[in-house]
């Protein structure tokens, strides 16, 4: 072999073996037992250590174990590390990998998640949808304490404690009896590792504030002024008296005196669960007497003449009361029982014979307005609850199906259906007035159809968005919704 094609060769194995000693230090053909680090589910490196990359991590959250006062921090939920066995020699240092993950997730500590299930209304007309409220607390005696706090929000101390001691309970001649408290929420408690870039609670007072207002932020004041009382307080912050004596404990009633200078709390409730309160109750109800007119032809045109005054009975009624958060949202009555009879007020007109159509006994008063149904119990009064306006007045305890009258003559412009309303009707009484009936059972008269006072229309019900069988009565001057403005219907009587 010529000596030049002799060191050429030598030159090139020379150089392959210099590229052999790289690519082996490179790759090392011996295997490594190493851990695959991914975030989110993507790579982001190899570490020798799993134990001392999760060491490490709770080692550089000093300021996490103060802040909520925990022993261990752990890697971020979203971080997964597999094992792998791997030539490479790409490992990266513990720290790296570290720094990388710190500043893409949170890290997680030992807790407790609980999961809340709220039905909320749908945007969508006559649909409601599920609203799940996550919750993190370390300690679950937090949440326990905030609940029952919430509870006792809604129900006086001594309502609770009565129905906690587990006594048996009677009604002498008038009063309650709480027979059932509970949440209607779907309420789930998960222990284990929970995010610290969520809120996590670590005070009752503070979680109780949230499950009552759905939020955590201080509410606003007021200032009280000469002449305030405390139901124009609320209506005028749109607050119900009820809220108000919530978030204003030291208030025992909507009578209670105000000074000037005295500061109050203002808000809007949100409650975040379903506190039930299910009750028995017997009371004394006023039974409304009834106005009769008599037509006397021998008489001009325009005489009349009280020939017997009215006189308002009385009745002893029992009832099954539900109440959702405070709010009364069902009444079935289950016995009435007549203390006193009520005497009919006797009117003698001159003119024609007066005819009455419809059946049932319509409940009438003294004044032009007659009560819209046959019991008298009120569910939801006129005004704001949760800061929304309730236009009505809620008129419960008749059952299902009961007559509905009509509260003044006039002539029925609306006779239809809303997804919020249900079936419901709307009266013309052509001096600017209208009348409102919603949640009927069905409606027995037509658009365009005239009625008389006390003239049945429709049975009670619960259709449309109802939470029981009741009326939702309302009185508008103008056309409701529509231009007109709502009235307090029992300012009319």
């Amino acid at each position: 072999m010529p000596r030049t094609k002799y060191k050429l060769s030598i030159l090139i194995i020379l150089i392959l073996m210099s590229t052999f000693t790289l690519g082996y230090e490179k790759f090392n053909l011996t295997p490594k037992t190493v851990y695959h680090v991914y975030l989110k589910g993507k790579s982001i490196g190899l570490v020798e250590s799993k134990e001392e990359l999760e060491k490490y991590i709770d080692r550089e959250q000093e300021a996490l174990k103060k802040e909520y006062n925990i022993k261990k921090v752990y890697a971020p939920d979203d971080l997964s590390i597999k094992k792998e066995i791997t030539y490479s020699n790409d490992i990266m240092a513990t720290k790296d990998i570290y720094s990388k993950i710190k500043d893409i997730s949170s890290f997680t500590i030992d807790g407790y998640e609980i999961n809340i299930k709220k039905e909320v209304a749908s945007k969508e007309e006559d649909k409601t949808e599920i609203k799940n409220i996550k919750i993190y607390v370390i300690d679950k005696k937090v949440f326990t304490k905030a609940i029952n706090t919430t509870v006792k929000s809604f129900i006086t101390s001594e309502d609770y404690n009565t129905y906690k001691s587990n006594k048996k309970q009677t009604i002498k001649d008038t009063g309650k009896i709480i027979e059932k408290i509970y949440i209607e929420n779907d309420i789930t408690i998960k222990k284990g590792k929970i995010p610290t870039d969520k809120k996590i609670y670590l005070e009752t007072d503070e979680l109780s504030k949230y499950l009552l207002f759905g939020t955590t932020e201080n509410k606003e004041t007021y200032t009280i002024k000469d002449g305030d009382t405390i139901s124009d307080i609320s209506y005028n912050n749109k607050m119900s008296t009820e809220e108000f004596l919530i978030i204003n404990p030291e208030f025992t009633s909507e009578n209670a005196l105000l000074y000037n200078g005295q500061v109050v709390n203002i808000g809007i409730l949100n409650p975040q669960v379903n506190i039930v309160e299910e009750d028995e109750v017997v009371a004394y109800e006023e039974k409304k007497y009834q106005t009769e007119i008599r037509y006397d032809n021998s008489k001009y045109v325009g005489y009349e003449e009280t020939a017997q005054q009215g006189v308002n009975g009385k009745n002893k009624v029992t009832q099954k009361v539900r109440k959702i958060n405070g709010e009364t949202t069902n009444i079935v009555t289950t016995n009435t029982e007549e203390v006193t009879p009520a005497i009919n007020e006797i009117i003698i007109k001159g003119g024609k014979e007066s005819y009455y159509i419809g059946g049932g006994s319509p409940v009438a008063t003294s004044g032009n307005w007659g009560w819209p149904a046959s019991c008298n119990s009120i569910s939801s009064p006129f005004g704001y609850r949760w800061g929304v306006l309730h236009d009505g007045t809620d008129i419960a305890g008749c059952g299902y199906g009961s007559p509905i009258f009509a509260a003044q003559a006039g002539t029925v412009v609306k006779a239809s259906y809303k997804w919020d309303n249900g079936k419901y009707v709307i009266i013309n009484h052509n001096n600017g007035y209208y009348s409102l009936y919603a949640h009927l059972s069905d409606y027995t008269v037509k658009e365009g159809q005239t009625v008389a006072r006390g003239q049945v229309i429709g049975g009670m019900g619960r259709t449309g968005y109802a939470t029981g069988v009741h009326l939702h009565f309302s009185i508008w001057t103008g056309y409701p919704y529509y231009g007109g403005r709502v009235l307090n219907a029992m300012s009319m009587y």
